[in-house]
């Protein structure tokens, strides 16, 4: 089928839930895609933070391959020979006790948000205010059910389907007198993105993550860090908030974990997971052997190649790249971000949607979040004459853009 047929065949089928770009892929190899005609694309969005490895990666293809002989799905009633050496494998990067496997980021927090609420009702001392508050900052993004998207900020997201779930409350984005004001006693966890994706790839501050930090222990609340996004390597550490040297009580880990297979997880200290028993939270497809083995490898493969010093080295050398840039285009308002997770806020809207347009003609994927910001999430593996060719693009197109841009708010 060509674009046209199934675009055709969605648009007749499907809900519309997506703004697809006309491009129809058909393969992908290293950190590069390809369309049904052949045309070869530069990704550097690695299917927003999935494709760690990039695509058709040798250990990992081999790993599925012979997994899927083996065994694919099995309930969580039996046991299978991976989920355990995983968790062993996660908590050793992450500094934390126990995991509880999922199928997705969304589905991750969820269960931290439960965790949350629960060791709050299993800690409560008689004569207290009931403790089951939830705070979150502006600009965040956790997920679609209804926990997530009522602790996610964006208006966007929650008010077709209002009203949210209640407790949770914004604190305004690394503001320190903000969040002292509104944690208290009512609070049993603070959750937040060390480095924010979908708000525009936002570091927190050191002051404000000190200061959550310090009052989740004040509390007897709890600090959940979301490293949906930036977990598993993408800033150079394994963790976003192993920058910040602060442990979590609980941790939510997806995207990237498992090299393109669905696949989260909950990562616990002993202290939390043990108000949780056997038939209070579950999953179906969360762990499985497929999933579970291929993360295993990928895991194996980002510790034998030294992937995380490569990150770094490729994302300050990106970071480097994009200032310089600024200091030509003045349409550039900042460059921020850790690793390779960076955001490159534009003057407006209009400007990030041509820039991420542009470059998808001239064969190179990213994309525009939170309105004005071009996102750069590209596959752990990517090499410095990968980033040369997109810089020099992104000269091109920025210096199209911003005349094409000014040109028509001038016509107006």
């Amino acid at each position: 089928m060509n674009l046209e047929q199934v675009s055709k065949l969605e648009s007749k089928l499907l809900v519309s839930t997506y703004d697809r770009y006309p491009v129809l892929l058909h393969k992908g190899r290293g950190v590069y895609l390809y369309d049904n005609k052949g045309r070869r694309y530069l990704d550097l969005l690695s299917g927003i933070g999935v494709n760690a490895l990039g695509y058709a990666h040798p250990a990992i293809t081999k790993t599925i391959a012979r997994q899927a002989k083996l065994l694919v799905h099995t309930s969580n009633l039996f046991y299978h020979e991976y989920q355990g050496r995983l968790a062993a494998a996660l908590t050793k990067i992450s500094g934390m006790d126990r995991v509880f496997f999922t199928n997705s980021g969304t589905e991750a927090w969820e269960g931290a948000l439960k965790l949350a609420r629960a060791y709050a009702q299993a800690n409560c001392v008689q004569g207290e205010q009931p403790k089951f508050r939830i705070l979150a900052l502006e600009h965040a993004f956790h997920g679609r059910t209804f926990g997530a998207m009522s602790t996610t900020h964006k208006e966007k997201y929650r008010l077709p389907f209002a009203p949210m779930v209640p407790g949770v409350e914004f604190v305004q984005f690394n503001d320190v007198a903000d969040l002292e004001r509104k944690f208290d006693s009512t609070v049993c966890a603070i959750g937040f993105e060390f480095v924010q994706g979908e708000g525009g790839i936002r570091p927190v501050s050191g002051a404000f993550a000190e200061a959550a930090h310090k009052l989740a222990r004040k509390h007897n609340a709890l600090l959940i860090a979301d490293e949906i996004q930036s977990g598993m390597g993408r800033t150079g550490k394994w963790f976003a908030y192993q920058h910040y040297g602060i442990q979590p009580d609980l941790v939510t880990v997806a995207k990237p974990i498992a090299g393109g297979l669905p696949l989260g997880a909950l990562l616990a200290s002993e202290k939390v997971s043990g108000c949780i028993h056997p038939g209070m939270h579950g999953t179906t497809f969360g762990g499985g052997p497929l999933a579970c083995a291929v993360a295993l490898q990928l895991v194996t493969i980002l510790e034998k190649e030294k992937l995380l010093s490569h990150i770094q080295k490729t994302g300050s050398y990106l970071m480097e790249q994009l200032h310089k840039l600024q200091a030509k285009h003045p349409g550039i308002v900042e460059v921020r971000g850790q690793g390779l997770m960076i955001g490159m806020e534009l003057e407006s809207a209009e400007l990030a949607k041509q820039v991420f347009q542009q470059m998808l003609k001239l064969g190179t994927i990213v994309n525009r979040t939170d309105e004005t910001v071009i996102r750069f999430l590209p596959p752990f593996i990517i090499k410095k004459q990968h980033i040369d060719t997109a810089v020099r693009q992104l000269d091109q197109v920025l210096a199209k853009s911003t005349t094409a841009v000014t040109t028509t708010g001038r016509n107006k």
